[in-house]
């Protein structure tokens, strides 16, 4: 049966500093490093292997997935890099300090630009310190001035049908390496929780969880790894 396990990326600079991230390209802390080793240690331990690994085109994500690599001695497993798994577009959110943000505009108010199904962040102003258009690596891609999750979803499954779902379906193991809001979009379906369910479940940072999958990649079981 095919077996699938996601994993955030461990903690990253700007989680530590309770910033709005997004797609602003920012690495792991210390802390996130030895969370993705430990990772990988677990996922060793407890028997699990791939045969291909998905991530991001964001460096918190790519390390995440290299260090548990290397963690399990399996860092020559082929990978894939997409920009449809990165975060969600923060938007105009992106570098600010989430509880500044929540002073200056009301708790209420950054709730719902953080965890409304539909509602996205104000736009990124063109040709602000966070603006990623001139990024070599998104070359051709049309950048979301914003995103909610309904919108980060849209990218995210298109993507899981076109090329994850055909990897699990041939019968290979898969490891995602992705980013909060990525990953809870993928667990939104493959789970079937609702809309307005889905904001509230929290992906905690550097912790596997396995989806055992039927044939047809309905979910029989979904766990973390770590004792919760």
């Amino acid at each position: 049966m095919p077996t699938l396990v996601l994993i955030r990326h461990g903690q990253s600079v700007w989680n530590l500093e309770n910033r709005f991230t997004g797609w602003w390209d920012v690495d792991l802390t210390r802390q996130g490093e030895i969370e993705a080793k430990a990772a990988g240690e677990l996922m060793a331990a407890k028997g699990l292997d791939f045969d291909f690994c998905f991530t991001s085109l964001q460096t918190r994500a790519i390390k995440t997935l290299n260090l548990a690599l290397e963690a399990m001695g399996r860092l020559w497993l082929p990978v894939e890099k997409d920009w449809r798994l990165n975060e969600r577009h923060y938007g105009g959110l992106t570098g600010l300090d989430k509880a500044a943000t929540a002073a200056r505009h009301g708790a209420e108010q950054v709730k719902i630009w953080r965890r409304s199904f539909d509602i996205p962040p104000p736009p990124q102003q063109p040709g602000g310190p966070y603006d990623v258009t001139g990024d070599r690596r998104y070359a051709g891609i049309a950048i979301p001035s914003a995103e909610s999750l309904k919108d980060t979803i849209g990218r995210v499954l298109p993507y899981w049908e076109a090329r994850i779902a055909p990897e699990l379906k041939a019968g290979r193991r898969v490891v995602i390496s992705a980013h909060g809001n990525s990953l809870r979009a993928l667990v939104k379906h493959l789970s079937g929780i609702p809309d307005d369910e889905i904001p509230t479940i929290e992906i905690p940072t550097g912790e596997p969880i396995v989806y055992e999958l039927a044939h047809d990649l309905t979910a029989t079981d979904r766990y973390y790894l770590y004792e919760r």
